[in-house]
């Protein structure tokens, strides 16, 4: 496997900008030994910069984070869906009354989306007022602009789908006239997302040569760009929205769905031509010696960005010997018996997750290198079939994109008749929005963005989330109502900023 660029560098560059980050967080620390005046002065400083920015992603992802809090954070998004379950009374799958905002994890994972905007803003004040002559290679800052205008539309975009709101943070804080912003309303968080992603698509290249490999790309700005404009159009019923993303969809180019469904979780076949957004999981730097995947990466002894599961099989791998996430009995449900996707993702007999583990490599027992995909194209195409049957377009048209996906997964056993086609000439919206819902969860399963799937369909109206909705090894300790749709706001926030709302019954 081809190690690239900016899985080598990502980790490094943290320390690197460390020095060139300023947010509210950080404002009575010691002056650092370089300002950003004195950092930003050649392309190889605003590639630091960049490579930083990337790296805040691992906080979400890797046991090892940027923020220092030394926990997985990604359970938040991951756990509440009904793919996964624990088993434990864990409560962010069961909704216990430990969601709250003195909950450590949701603190932690509200300040890791400000750590990566904090570091986006800076990278792109810094691009808007550097010096002629800084940039020596052609389209390279406006690239750099569209990466950073991304990873800021990222984090709002992590925002409201886990907090619906809070502050929009498009400004470097440079005095304390300038803390204490309003929580935002309504959509403001994925309006601010659908805006940079806009600016983006039109900013980044259409590809990075191969020591780049991993760097959002036009296509990765017009997938996330199309999926906001879905998920805004969910909440709001505005069809407009839907043939906007439509619009998107449509210009993303040169992608297709792999020939294996497995290439998407293969460690061997990261970056395919499915890609359209990945994390970047790195091996240990060469160098610096042993690595310690439970400090944060800005510590002396450097973590690494690796990935992070908890589904390693036979117990193996699990945070601090926490129980491993298992299939739901929904989730395994949902199958044919016969869909060559299901062995891919769950081993029927235990439950035990394969996707993304069944062909692993580790550094340890924690450290995987093996990417995690954000986004792809079957996510994509799925997405364009609920924009097409949501704006009143073509049924047969909406039928067709999940049957591309449905079709890829057939193709991998020869003469495979399983999955079928789905009928095309049905035009029922309800029953091909079912088909769309139930095709997201068993192709998209344990990769993350369930529960945001669940979240905007049941702020929609489009589905009723209640205890028998969910699907869990203890459904007894289910405790769901509506106010969970919208995980509360950290004390820690509210405690300091007046201008903040706390959200409903926390």
């Amino acid at each position: 496997m081809k190690r690239n660029y900016i899985k080598s560098l990502m980790t490094m560059a943290v320390i690197l900008l460390t020095n060139a980050t300023c947010n509210r967080k950080l404002l009575n620390l010691p002056p650092p030994t370089a300002s950003e005046a004195t950092y930003f002065t050649s392309e190889s400083a605003f590639k630091s910069a960049i490579l930083g920015m990337y790296a805040s992603l691992t906080d979400f992802y890797s046991s090892s984070n940027e923020s220092g809090s030394g926990v997985w954070e990604g359970e938040l998004a991951w756990l509440p869906g009904d793919d996964l379950t624990n088993g434990t009374g864990q409560p962010y799958e069961d909704f216990g009354n430990a969601i709250n905002p003195s909950a450590g994890l949701i603190g932690n994972f509200f300040g890791s989306c400000y750590l990566l905007l904090g570091r986006a803003n800076v990278v792109i004040q810094q691009l808007k007022t550097v010096k002629p002559g800084i940039f020596i290679t052609p389209n390279l800052q406006n690239s750099n602009m569209g990466e950073a205008l991304f990873l800021r539309a990222f984090g709002h975009y992590q925002l409201w789908n886990v907090f619906g709101t809070a502050p929009l943070d498009t400004i470097v804080v440079t005095s304390t006239g300038q803390l204490n912003a309003p929580s935002s309303t309504g959509t403001q968080l994925l309006d601010q997302a659908i805006t940079d992603l806009t600016e983006a698509a039109a900013l980044l290249p259409p590809s990075w040569d191969q020591a780049d490999l991993g760097r959002v790309t036009a296509n990765s700005a017009y997938g996330l760009l199309g999926k906001c404009l879905v998920f805004r159009a969910s909440v709001t019923k505005n069809t407009a929205d839907y043939q906007a993303a439509l619009v998107a969809f449509g210009k993303i180019s040169g992608v297709s769905l792999t020939t294996n469904f497995e290439d998407n979780f293969n460690v061997n076949t990261e970056n395919n031509s499915e890609s359209l957004f990945e994390f970047q999981a790195g091996a240990p730097i060469v160098g610096l010696g042993a690595t310690n995947a439970w400090l944060a990466n800005d510590q002396a002894n450097i973590g690494v960005a690796s990935s992070y599961w908890q589904c390693f099989e036979n117990g193996s791998g699990t945070y601090m010997g926490g129980n491993l996430y298992y299939a739901t009995a929904k989730l395994v449900g949902i199958f044919d018996p016969a869909d060559p996707r299901l062995p891919l993702t769950v081993k029927t007999t235990d439950s035990t997750i394969t996707k993304y583990v069944l062909n692993d490599q580790a550094e340890g027992s924690v450290n995987s290198l093996n990417n995690v995909r954000i986004l792809r194209y079957a996510d994509v195409l799925l997405l364009e079939a609920e924009a097409t049957l949501q704006s009143g377009g073509d049924p047969a048209a909406a039928i067709g994109f999940i049957n591309q996906v449905r079709t890829r997964a057939r193709n991998m056993v020869s003469g495979g008749t399983v999955p079928a086609n789905l009928d095309a000439t049905v035009t029922d919206a309800t029953t091909i929005m079912q088909w769309i819902m139930d095709e997201r969860l068993r192709e998209l399963a344990c990769e993350g963005g369930r529960w945001f799937d669940l979240r905007r369909w049941a702020i929609g109206g489009t589905i009723t989330l209640n205890n028998a909705f969910f699907s869990s090894q203890e459904p007894g300790r289910m405790a769901y109502d509506d106010h969970y749709l919208y995980f509360p706001i950290p004390i820690s926030e509210t405690s300091k900023n007046p201008n903040i709302t706390q959200n409903k019954d926390y």
